[in-house]
């Protein structure tokens, strides 16, 4: 699937522990911009959001994530690298067991090389810090 031409199912988890949120960093060279997102990825065919969550946490970061709560759905068109996207994303609240719980992960996914690490929510909330999409802040 090509990202850049397909709507693009997705699924992203909410980690919340001590008012910080657990987010990928992120930096678009076109805009100039670091940017964070919660941890997640895409869904496969035939693959439920949530089994697609779990595979993708224990991918990134090793983790045997618990899922709480649906949140919502959203619909995300956006810009990256210069280029158009857009996705459907699902949302669910989730925790990550203390035995798997780190300050910081390095991730290795696919030609990705980034850090997740927590930051206070009220970052995003004051616009300190970018978060996308923008709907996940109406979950926090």
């Amino acid at each position: 699937m090509d990202k850049f031409k397909e709507i693009r199912p997705i699924v992203l988890g909410l980690a919340i522990r001590d008012n910080k949120l657990l987010v990928g960093e992120g930096f678009d060279k076109v805009k100039n911009q670091t940017f964070y997102r919660c941890l997640g990825g895409g869904i496969e065919f035939l693959e439920k959001s949530i089994n697609a969550l779990k595979r993708e946490f224990n991918e990134e970061i090793g983790a045997s994530i618990i899922v709480k709560d649906f949140l919502g759905i959203s619909e995300n068109i956006f810009t990256y690298q210069g280029k158009n996207a857009h996705e459907i994303v699902f949302f669910y609240s989730i925790e990550i067991p203390d035995t798997d719980y780190k300050e910081d992960y390095h991730i290795i996914d696919g030609k990705s090389d980034y850090h997740a690490k927590w930051i206070d929510i009220s970052k995003f909330k004051n616009g300190t810090e970018i978060l996308y999409p923008e709907e996940v802040l109406k979950y926090l």
